[in-house]
Protein backbone atom coordinates (compact mmCIF):
# COMPACT_ATOMS: atom_id res chain seq x y z
CA UNK A 1 0.00 0.00 0.00
CA UNK A 2 2.85 2.38 0.91
CA UNK A 3 4.49 1.70 -2.45
CA UNK A 4 1.27 2.60 -4.27
CA UNK A 5 0.92 5.88 -2.35
CA UNK A 6 4.59 6.75 -2.99
CA UNK A 7 4.27 5.96 -6.68
CA UNK A 8 1.13 8.10 -6.92
CA UNK A 9 2.88 11.02 -5.19
CA UNK A 10 5.88 10.79 -7.51
CA UNK A 11 3.60 10.66 -10.56
CA UNK A 12 1.75 13.75 -9.34
CA UNK A 13 5.00 15.66 -8.87
CA UNK A 14 6.21 14.70 -12.33
CA UNK A 15 2.91 15.73 -13.87
CA UNK A 16 2.84 19.12 -12.14
CA UNK A 17 4.17 22.04 -14.20
CA UNK A 18 7.67 23.14 -13.27
CA UNK A 19 7.83 26.38 -11.31
CA UNK A 20 9.15 29.26 -13.42
CA UNK A 21 12.49 30.69 -12.38
CA UNK A 22 12.25 34.15 -10.90
CA UNK A 23 14.35 37.27 -10.36
CA UNK A 24 13.85 39.81 -7.61
CA UNK A 25 15.00 43.43 -8.03
CA UNK A 26 15.31 46.05 -5.33
CA UNK A 27 14.98 49.52 -6.84
CA UNK A 28 16.37 52.17 -4.50
CA UNK A 29 15.56 55.80 -5.15
CA UNK A 30 14.38 58.97 -3.43
CA UNK A 31 10.59 59.03 -3.26
CA UNK A 32 10.03 61.64 -0.54
CA UNK A 33 11.02 65.24 0.12
CA UNK A 34 12.13 67.78 -2.46
CA UNK A 35 14.12 65.20 -4.42
CA UNK A 36 11.15 62.84 -4.60
CA UNK A 37 10.11 64.16 -8.01
CA UNK A 38 13.16 62.45 -9.52
CA UNK A 39 12.38 59.15 -7.83
CA UNK A 40 8.74 59.28 -8.91
CA UNK A 41 9.82 59.57 -12.54
CA UNK A 42 12.16 56.62 -12.09
CA UNK A 43 9.42 54.57 -10.44
CA UNK A 44 7.03 55.40 -13.29
CA UNK A 45 9.62 54.34 -15.85
CA UNK A 46 10.41 51.05 -14.09
CA UNK A 47 6.72 50.21 -13.89
CA UNK A 48 6.35 51.05 -17.59
CA UNK A 49 9.31 48.81 -18.47
CA UNK A 50 7.80 45.96 -16.45
CA UNK A 51 4.50 46.50 -18.27
CA UNK A 52 6.29 46.42 -21.63
CA UNK A 53 7.98 43.17 -20.59
CA UNK A 54 4.80 41.66 -19.08
CA UNK A 55 6.62 41.26 -15.72
CA UNK A 56 9.02 38.75 -17.28
CA UNK A 57 12.69 39.56 -17.75
CA UNK A 58 14.89 37.29 -19.85
CA UNK A 59 12.47 34.39 -19.33
CA UNK A 60 12.36 34.88 -15.54
CA UNK A 61 9.27 35.92 -13.61
CA UNK A 62 10.26 39.33 -12.24
CA UNK A 63 9.38 41.28 -9.11
CA UNK A 64 10.48 44.84 -8.29
CA UNK A 65 10.58 46.12 -4.72
CA UNK A 66 10.78 49.94 -4.46
CA UNK A 67 12.44 51.52 -1.43
CA UNK A 68 12.73 55.19 -0.47
CA UNK A 69 16.27 56.17 0.56
CA UNK A 70 15.12 59.68 1.63
CA UNK A 71 18.41 60.99 0.13
CA UNK A 72 20.17 59.91 3.35
CA UNK A 73 23.26 57.66 3.24
CA UNK A 74 22.45 55.96 6.56
CA UNK A 75 18.92 55.14 5.38
CA UNK A 76 20.31 53.81 2.09
CA UNK A 77 22.66 51.47 3.97
CA UNK A 78 19.82 50.16 6.15
CA UNK A 79 17.64 49.57 3.09
CA UNK A 80 20.45 47.80 1.23
CA UNK A 81 20.90 45.49 4.21
CA UNK A 82 17.19 44.72 4.23
CA UNK A 83 17.03 44.10 0.50
CA UNK A 84 20.01 41.72 0.63
CA UNK A 85 19.27 39.80 3.82
CA UNK A 86 15.47 39.88 4.21
CA UNK A 87 14.11 40.35 0.69
CA UNK A 88 16.99 38.34 -0.81
CA UNK A 89 17.04 40.34 -4.03
CA UNK A 90 19.26 39.36 -6.96
CA UNK A 91 19.84 42.94 -8.12
CA UNK A 92 19.81 46.36 -6.47
CA UNK A 93 19.27 49.09 -9.07
CA UNK A 94 18.60 52.82 -9.09
CA UNK A 95 20.51 54.92 -6.52
CA UNK A 96 20.21 58.50 -7.77
CA UNK A 97 22.71 60.30 -5.55
CA UNK A 98 26.47 59.79 -5.62
CA UNK A 99 26.81 60.09 -1.84
CA UNK A 100 24.31 57.25 -1.40
CA UNK A 101 25.92 55.07 -4.05
CA UNK A 102 29.28 55.51 -2.36
CA UNK A 103 27.66 54.53 0.94
CA UNK A 104 26.12 51.25 -0.27
CA UNK A 105 28.61 50.17 -2.94
CA UNK A 106 30.89 47.93 -0.86
CA UNK A 107 28.00 46.52 1.15
CA UNK A 108 26.11 45.41 -1.96
CA UNK A 109 28.95 44.25 -4.21
CA UNK A 110 30.61 42.18 -1.46
CA UNK A 111 27.32 40.32 -0.87
CA UNK A 112 27.40 38.77 -4.37
CA UNK A 113 24.45 40.96 -5.37
CA UNK A 114 24.57 42.82 -8.68
CA UNK A 115 24.50 46.62 -8.22
CA UNK A 116 23.27 48.68 -11.19
CA UNK A 117 23.35 52.47 -11.14
CA UNK A 118 20.56 54.12 -13.08
CA UNK A 119 21.94 57.58 -12.40
CA UNK A 120 24.88 58.29 -10.07
CA UNK A 121 28.38 57.73 -11.46
CA UNK A 122 30.96 58.92 -8.89
CA UNK A 123 34.55 59.00 -10.12
CA UNK A 124 36.04 56.68 -7.43
CA UNK A 125 33.74 53.84 -8.54
CA UNK A 126 34.87 54.24 -12.14
CA UNK A 127 38.50 54.08 -11.16
CA UNK A 128 40.37 52.63 -8.20
CA UNK A 129 37.24 51.49 -6.35
CA UNK A 130 35.57 49.78 -9.31
CA UNK A 131 34.10 46.32 -8.72
CA UNK A 132 33.06 43.51 -11.10
CA UNK A 133 29.61 43.32 -9.45
CA UNK A 134 28.89 46.99 -10.16
CA UNK A 135 27.59 48.23 -13.53
CA UNK A 136 26.54 51.74 -14.55
CA UNK A 137 23.74 52.02 -17.09
CA UNK A 138 23.84 55.82 -16.93
CA UNK A 139 27.17 57.69 -17.09
CA UNK A 140 30.26 58.58 -15.16
CA UNK A 141 29.55 61.94 -13.49
CA UNK A 142 32.29 63.83 -15.33
CA UNK A 143 31.04 62.90 -18.81
CA UNK A 144 28.05 65.23 -19.14
CA UNK A 145 29.90 68.40 -18.03
CA UNK A 146 32.85 67.34 -20.20
CA UNK A 147 30.44 67.76 -23.11
CA UNK A 148 29.47 71.24 -21.95
CA UNK A 149 33.12 72.13 -21.34
CA UNK A 150 33.99 71.15 -24.90
CA UNK A 151 31.04 73.09 -26.32
CA UNK A 152 31.96 76.23 -24.35
CA UNK A 153 35.63 75.92 -25.34
CA UNK A 154 34.73 75.50 -29.02
CA UNK A 155 32.31 78.46 -28.78
CA UNK A 156 35.12 80.70 -27.56
CA UNK A 157 33.74 81.45 -24.10
CA UNK A 158 36.47 83.39 -22.27
CA UNK A 159 35.37 83.19 -18.61
CA UNK A 160 32.94 81.15 -16.51
CA UNK A 161 31.59 81.19 -12.96
CA UNK A 162 30.54 77.76 -11.64
CA UNK A 163 27.94 76.78 -9.04
CA UNK A 164 27.49 73.18 -7.93
CA UNK A 165 26.32 71.41 -4.73
CA UNK A 166 29.03 70.42 -2.29
CA UNK A 167 29.04 66.63 -2.61
CA UNK A 168 30.75 63.99 -4.76
CA UNK A 169 28.72 64.57 -7.92
CA UNK A 170 29.03 68.34 -7.60
CA UNK A 171 32.81 68.09 -7.47
CA UNK A 172 32.89 65.58 -10.35
CA UNK A 173 30.84 67.98 -12.49
CA UNK A 174 33.36 70.78 -12.15
CA UNK A 175 36.27 68.39 -12.72
CA UNK A 176 34.58 67.24 -15.93
CA UNK A 177 33.93 70.79 -17.11
CA UNK A 178 37.55 71.82 -16.54
CA UNK A 179 38.89 68.78 -18.37
CA UNK A 180 37.75 70.32 -21.68
CA UNK A 181 37.13 74.00 -20.89
CA UNK A 182 40.45 75.88 -20.74
CA UNK A 183 39.22 79.46 -20.27
CA UNK A 184 39.22 81.47 -17.05
CA UNK A 185 37.34 80.00 -14.07
CA UNK A 186 36.33 83.24 -12.33
CA UNK A 187 34.97 81.49 -9.23
CA UNK A 188 34.25 77.88 -8.26
CA UNK A 189 31.34 77.98 -5.80
CA UNK A 190 29.96 74.96 -3.95
CA UNK A 191 26.45 75.37 -2.57
CA UNK A 192 24.62 73.32 0.05
CA UNK A 193 22.97 70.13 -1.23
CA UNK A 194 19.23 70.82 -1.22
CA UNK A 195 19.68 74.61 -1.12
CA UNK A 196 16.65 76.66 -2.20
CA UNK A 197 17.75 80.29 -1.73
CA UNK A 198 20.50 81.51 -4.06
CA UNK A 199 20.24 85.27 -3.52
CA UNK A 200 23.69 85.56 -1.92
CA UNK A 201 25.31 83.57 -4.74
CA UNK A 202 23.55 85.65 -7.40
CA UNK A 203 24.72 88.89 -5.77
CA UNK A 204 28.31 87.67 -5.81
CA UNK A 205 27.93 86.51 -9.40
CA UNK A 206 26.55 89.89 -10.46
CA UNK A 207 29.59 91.60 -8.97
CA UNK A 208 31.98 89.20 -10.73
CA UNK A 209 30.37 89.77 -14.17
CA UNK A 210 31.58 86.56 -15.85
CA UNK A 211 30.90 86.01 -19.53
CA UNK A 212 29.27 82.66 -18.72
CA UNK A 213 27.78 80.85 -15.74
CA UNK A 214 27.81 77.06 -15.48
CA UNK A 215 25.47 75.31 -13.05
CA UNK A 216 24.84 71.78 -11.90
CA UNK A 217 21.75 72.07 -9.69
CA UNK A 218 19.55 68.98 -10.16
CA UNK A 219 15.85 68.66 -9.34
CA UNK A 220 14.29 71.30 -7.11
CA UNK A 221 17.61 73.10 -6.70
CA UNK A 222 17.67 73.87 -10.42
CA UNK A 223 14.07 75.06 -10.40
CA UNK A 224 14.76 77.52 -7.58
CA UNK A 225 18.07 78.69 -9.04
CA UNK A 226 16.70 79.45 -12.51
CA UNK A 227 13.57 81.16 -11.12
CA UNK A 228 15.76 83.42 -8.98
CA UNK A 229 18.17 83.94 -11.89
CA UNK A 230 15.34 85.22 -14.07
CA UNK A 231 13.81 87.35 -11.29
CA UNK A 232 17.20 89.00 -10.73
CA UNK A 233 17.60 89.78 -14.45
CA UNK A 234 20.82 87.79 -14.62
CA UNK A 235 20.49 87.13 -18.37
CA UNK A 236 21.78 90.71 -18.79
CA UNK A 237 24.86 89.86 -16.71
CA UNK A 238 25.99 86.42 -17.89
CA UNK A 239 25.11 83.59 -20.30
CA UNK A 240 23.74 80.50 -18.52
CA UNK A 241 24.93 76.96 -19.36
CA UNK A 242 23.60 73.94 -17.50
CA UNK A 243 23.78 70.22 -16.86
CA UNK A 244 21.07 68.28 -15.01
CA UNK A 245 19.13 71.47 -14.30
CA UNK A 246 16.81 72.04 -17.29
CA UNK A 247 14.89 68.87 -18.04
CA UNK A 248 11.49 67.18 -17.77
CA UNK A 249 11.68 67.64 -13.98
CA UNK A 250 12.11 71.41 -14.07
CA UNK A 251 10.53 72.45 -17.39
CA UNK A 252 6.87 71.88 -16.36
CA UNK A 253 7.51 74.41 -13.57
CA UNK A 254 9.90 76.81 -15.30
CA UNK A 255 8.08 76.81 -18.66
CA UNK A 256 9.00 79.95 -20.67
CA UNK A 257 11.69 80.92 -18.14
CA UNK A 258 13.94 78.11 -19.37
CA UNK A 259 13.26 78.27 -23.12
CA UNK A 260 16.49 78.64 -25.06
CA UNK A 261 18.70 77.31 -22.26
CA UNK A 262 21.46 74.98 -23.43
CA UNK A 263 22.53 71.75 -21.73
CA UNK A 264 24.43 68.60 -22.60
CA UNK A 265 23.11 65.08 -22.15
CA UNK A 266 23.39 61.51 -23.44
CA UNK A 267 19.61 61.25 -23.99
CA UNK A 268 16.77 63.39 -25.26
CA UNK A 269 13.08 62.65 -25.89
CA UNK A 270 13.59 63.28 -29.61
CA UNK A 271 16.42 60.74 -29.93
CA UNK A 272 15.55 58.75 -33.03
CA UNK A 273 15.29 55.02 -32.31
CA UNK A 274 12.38 52.62 -31.93
CA UNK A 275 12.78 51.86 -28.23
CA UNK A 276 12.99 55.54 -27.31
CA UNK A 277 9.98 56.44 -29.46
CA UNK A 278 7.86 53.79 -27.73
CA UNK A 279 9.14 54.74 -24.28
CA UNK A 280 8.45 58.47 -24.69
CA UNK A 281 5.03 57.99 -26.30
CA UNK A 282 3.83 55.47 -23.70
CA UNK A 283 5.26 57.45 -20.80
CA UNK A 284 3.47 60.62 -21.95
CA UNK A 285 0.21 58.74 -22.48
CA UNK A 286 0.36 57.00 -19.10
CA UNK A 287 1.76 59.75 -16.87
CA UNK A 288 0.75 62.96 -18.64
CA UNK A 289 4.13 64.52 -19.39
CA UNK A 290 7.58 64.05 -20.85
CA UNK A 291 9.97 61.63 -19.16
CA UNK A 292 13.34 62.86 -17.92
CA UNK A 293 16.74 61.25 -18.47
CA UNK A 294 16.34 59.91 -14.92
CA UNK A 295 13.26 58.06 -16.14
CA UNK A 296 14.95 56.94 -19.37
CA UNK A 297 17.86 55.40 -17.49
CA UNK A 298 15.58 53.72 -14.96
CA UNK A 299 13.77 52.17 -17.93
CA UNK A 300 17.15 51.22 -19.42
CA UNK A 301 18.20 49.51 -16.18
CA UNK A 302 15.27 47.11 -16.49
CA UNK A 303 16.09 46.50 -20.14
CA UNK A 304 19.69 45.79 -19.11
CA UNK A 305 18.56 43.20 -16.55
CA UNK A 306 16.31 41.63 -19.19
CA UNK A 307 19.30 41.45 -21.57
CA UNK A 308 21.62 40.00 -18.91
CA UNK A 309 19.14 37.28 -17.96
CA UNK A 310 18.26 36.41 -21.55
CA UNK A 311 21.93 36.04 -22.55
CA UNK A 312 23.29 34.58 -19.31
CA UNK A 313 20.36 32.44 -18.21
CA UNK A 314 21.20 33.00 -14.53
CA UNK A 315 20.56 35.42 -11.67
CA UNK A 316 24.14 34.97 -10.49
CA UNK A 317 25.72 38.43 -10.08
CA UNK A 318 28.97 37.57 -11.86
CA UNK A 319 27.11 36.01 -14.79
CA UNK A 320 24.80 39.00 -15.24
CA UNK A 321 27.68 41.48 -14.90
CA UNK A 322 29.72 39.48 -17.40
CA UNK A 323 26.97 39.74 -20.00
CA UNK A 324 26.54 43.48 -19.45
CA UNK A 325 30.31 44.04 -19.64
CA UNK A 326 30.21 42.88 -23.26
CA UNK A 327 27.87 45.74 -24.20
CA UNK A 328 25.30 45.49 -26.97
CA UNK A 329 22.62 46.42 -24.42
CA UNK A 330 19.36 47.65 -25.99
CA UNK A 331 18.43 51.01 -24.41
CA UNK A 332 16.55 54.22 -25.17
CA UNK A 333 19.94 55.60 -26.32
CA UNK A 334 20.46 52.76 -28.79
CA UNK A 335 22.79 49.80 -28.31
CA UNK A 336 24.95 50.68 -25.34
CA UNK A 337 28.70 50.01 -25.42
CA UNK A 338 30.56 49.36 -22.18
CA UNK A 339 34.07 50.29 -21.11
CA UNK A 340 36.42 47.99 -19.18
CA UNK A 341 35.26 49.54 -15.88
CA UNK A 342 31.58 48.70 -16.55
CA UNK A 343 30.67 52.31 -17.42
CA UNK A 344 29.08 53.27 -20.77
CA UNK A 345 30.87 54.58 -23.83
CA UNK A 346 28.28 56.82 -25.48
CA UNK A 347 27.34 59.87 -27.51
CA UNK A 348 26.93 63.29 -25.89
CA UNK A 349 24.45 65.80 -27.33
CA UNK A 350 23.92 69.53 -27.00
CA UNK A 351 20.24 70.14 -26.19
CA UNK A 352 18.11 73.27 -26.20
CA UNK A 353 14.94 73.87 -24.19
CA UNK A 354 12.12 74.48 -26.69
CA UNK A 355 8.36 74.20 -27.05
CA UNK A 356 6.91 71.25 -28.95
CA UNK A 357 4.10 71.44 -31.52
CA UNK A 358 1.56 71.57 -28.67
CA UNK A 359 3.36 74.37 -26.87
CA UNK A 360 4.76 72.10 -24.15
CA UNK A 361 8.28 72.82 -22.92
CA UNK A 362 10.78 70.06 -23.69
CA UNK A 363 14.30 69.63 -25.08
CA UNK A 364 15.57 68.90 -28.57
CA UNK A 365 18.96 67.86 -29.86
CA UNK A 366 20.92 70.70 -31.48
CA UNK A 367 24.17 68.90 -32.28
CA UNK A 368 26.51 66.08 -31.30
CA UNK A 369 29.37 67.11 -29.00
CA UNK A 370 31.06 63.71 -28.53
CA UNK A 371 30.70 60.32 -30.19
CA UNK A 372 31.82 57.12 -28.43
CA UNK A 373 32.87 59.13 -25.40
CA UNK A 374 34.56 57.16 -22.60
CA UNK A 375 35.20 58.35 -19.05
CA UNK A 376 38.63 59.38 -17.82
CA UNK A 377 38.96 56.83 -15.00
CA UNK A 378 38.77 53.42 -16.71
CA UNK A 379 42.55 53.21 -16.84
CA UNK A 380 42.62 53.17 -13.02
CA UNK A 381 40.18 50.26 -12.75
CA UNK A 382 41.48 46.72 -12.27
CA UNK A 383 39.18 43.86 -11.28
Amino acid sequence: MKNIVLATAISALMAAPAMAESVKIGFMTTLSGGAGVIGKQQQNAVNLAMEHKANTLGGFDAEVIFVDDQRKPDVAKQLANRLIKSDRVDVIAGVSWSSLLMAVHKQVTSSDTLLISANAGPSPLAGERCHPNFVSISWQNDQTPEGMGKYMQDAGVKSVYTLSPNYQAGKDMITGLKRYYKGDIVEEVYTKLGQTDFQAELSALRAAKPEATFIFQPGGMGINFIKQWKQAGMDDVSDLYTVFSVDAISLPVLKDAAIGTLSTQTWSPDLDNAMNARFVADYKAKFGGYPSYYAAQAYDSIMAIDHALAKGGSTDAATMAGVLAKGGIPTTRGMLRMNSNHFPIQTMYLREAVKDADGVATTRIVSTVFENHADAYAQDCTF
